[in-house]
């Protein structure tokens, strides 16, 4: 076999492996909301139907954030008092923290040009583009202190990551709890890999979690898209022919097995629920 015949096979190779289907039994795969963005959308479409009033201020929870670029988009566009977010998969968990890193390098860069022009406009507006005294050192110090840090505390110190199985094995601080908590396209997995047991489970911790009052975010696959998914591992497989709590129950579910005083959709598939 000549070298470019053994080019030629190598490159087959590459390709083959490029096209083989990521494997993700639990919904873990890389990049799992960037489809939304980026071709269609700026920012993931569902950030348009969630409104500040849940967010601000509170303590909030999001159950399979993936790569937390929705954790950390919530953090920044609603201004939580915490946000966490929790995922099965250390690699996606270990992509979220890189993705905050990223944000917070980005910011500190934007805020150190911000800082550069804060200071040149206070030198000038006391004469003194050209010359340094002391008082006009201290108080852009003092600019520059408040500007380089600001931000960047808020983000780092609101949104964080846990690599945790939330139904199985996830047990929060005691007497934690969170005024708002995100579900968004985690259901099926969970159905799929834990079954109706593993489903309810989900919702009655979710219940325990929230505050009285408190809200519930949901957006829950379709049944269609289950048996796309079902073949991912034999117990999935297995789980998959035994379901009887399908997706268009999960509302009387809530409304019947689990204490809520109030729920309307957001959005398509999304829907709010507010716990008593």
């Amino acid at each position: 076999m000549d070298n470019n015949e053994q080019a030629e096979k190598a490159s087959g190779a590459n390709k083959r492996k490029r096209k083989r289907k990521e494997i993700a039994p639990f919904g873990n795969y890389r990049n799992y909301y960037g489809y939304r963005i980026g071709q269609e959308f700026e920012e993931d479409p569902r950030l348009k139907v969630l409104k500040k009033e849940w967010f601000e201020g509170k303590d909030c929870l999001d159950i399979g954030c993936n790569n937390g670029l929705i954790t950390i988009a919530i953090a920044k566009k609603f201004h939580c008092q915490s946000i966490l977010g929790i995922d099965i998969d250390p690699d996606r968990v270990e992509d979220a923290h890189w993705n905050l890193r990223k944000i917070l390098r980005k910011e500190s860069a934007g805020k150190m040009h911000s800082n550069t022009s804060k200071i040149e406009a206070v030198e000038r507006a006391n004469g003194l583009h050209d010359c340094t005294f002391a008082s006009s050192n201290e108080q852009t110090k003092d600019i520059s202190r408040d500007f380089s840090t600001c931000k960047e505390k808020d983000l780092s110190d609101t949104a964080s990551f846990q690599q945790e199985n939330f139904v199985q094995s996830w047990r929060p601080p005691q007497d934690k709890s969170y005024h708002t908590i995100l579900c968004l396209s985690v259901t099926k997995w969970i159905h799929l890999n834990w079954g109706d047991d593993g489903l309810i489970t989900l919702f009655v911790k979710i219940w325990k979690l929230l505050h009285p009052g408190g809200i519930l975010v949901l957006e829950p696959q379709p049944w269609s898209s289950y048996a796309k998914n079902r073949l991912v591992s034999e117990r999935t497989t297995a789980n998959y022919s035994e379901i009887i709590f399908f997706p268009n129950y999960f509302q009387e579910i809530l409304l019947d097995k689990v204490c809520h005083t109030s729920y309307f959709f957001l959005h398509s598939m999304v829907m709010k629920f507010r716990f008593c």
